[in-house]
């Protein structure tokens, strides 16, 4: 892999990193109501905070003098982390991974119409309009008003707005809150209102087949956090971010084989013109932040 150019190694790690991170939704999905909710948060969180840890004290991430501001975004995304990890889950174990998967590729658009709305960032009228489009691509999805829509479809698009605001709240951090300290707070902070919630549900046992499936999904997001910091420092940002895009090929081939679901041709449209849009966001931001860079090298000069 050393001998690949370095944005070609950040795409096969990203394709990698959403290739586990789905295998680990396919593993929470096959474990069904076997297991209470909380029982899968604790335990695979538990792990993947252990290893988020030692990773952190590696790399001497474990700084906690932190600025008090960053405190509170860190908290803030923290609960942002809670809200989606409940939401998605409980998502996921009723509805079509493919489906679940698509509607949170909508995060780029509702990331930009976020900084727009709550930081008053500039968004030009391509992105307003993608943004529109993205929506309607949603709607293709979820399809309001029809007999696939449930609670559940609500439910998809409650974690999409709590992911949005856990990756707004990162994105106002300062470079002093390293990235692996975020992360680890916020696992924790999952892992802490598990183990509340699981004061309502006794535990289950674990078959040998559970524990195959629940172990499964552990590594799956381990390797799926190692891989995503690893992409954080190899290459260009705008070459390889439309490569997150996989996760949703990858979750097309899961959902078909391990549970013979296959979306409707709506949810494909859909999801197609979600990538569509997504992906020219993330390029149409690049760009914009290639040219901020350049004026402000010429103001220097």
């Amino acid at each position: 892999m050393t001998t690949l150019s370095p944005n070609t190694r950040g795409a096969l790690l990203m394709m990698g990193s959403m290739a586990a991170f789905t295998m680990g939704d396919a593993c929470v999905k096959a474990i069904g109501e076997a297991l209470p909710l909380s029982q899968i948060l604790v335990i695979r969180g538990s792990f993947a905070s252990l290893f988020i840890a030692l990773l952190a004290l590696r790399m001497g991430a474990l700084r906690m003098s932190v600025p008090r501001q960053d405190g509170w975004l860190m908290l803030l995304r923290s609960m942002a982390e809670v809200g989606s990890s409940y939401f998605f889950l409980t998502a996921l174990r009723h509805m079509p991974l493919a489906n679940v998967t698509a509607l949170l590729q909508m995060l780029p658009l509702t990331l930009t119409l976020g900084s727009a709305l709550v930081f008053r960032e500039p968004v030009g009228w391509r992105r307003w309009v993608s943004i529109g489009a993205g929506f309607i691509g949603m709607l293709l999805i979820v399809r309001p008003g029809t007999e696939g829509f449930t609670l559940y479809s609500v439910y998809a698009l409650i974690a999409v707005a709590f992911v949005t605001v856990r990756d707004l709240a990162t994105r106002r951090m300062s470079a002093a809150a390293p990235s692996l300290l975020v992360t680890l707070t916020s696992a924790i902070g999952v892992v802490i209102f598990a183990a509340a919630m699981s004061a309502g549900e006794p535990w289950q046992p674990l078959t040998p087949h559970l524990s195959w499936l629940l172990g499964g999904a552990t590594a799956c997001v381990i390797a799926g956090y190692t891989l995503s910091v690893l992409v954080m420092r190899i290459g260009d940002v705008s070459f390889i971010a439309p490569f997150r895009y996989t996760g949703l090929i990858f979750a097309l081939l899961l959902g078909l084989v391990l549970f013979g679901d296959w979306p409707k041709a709506l949810t494909l449209i859909g999801a197609a013109i979600i990538v569509a849009t997504g992906s020219f966001n993330l390029w149409r931001e690049s760009q914009l932040r290639r040219r901020a860079v350049a004026q402000a090298k010429m103001r220097r000069t």
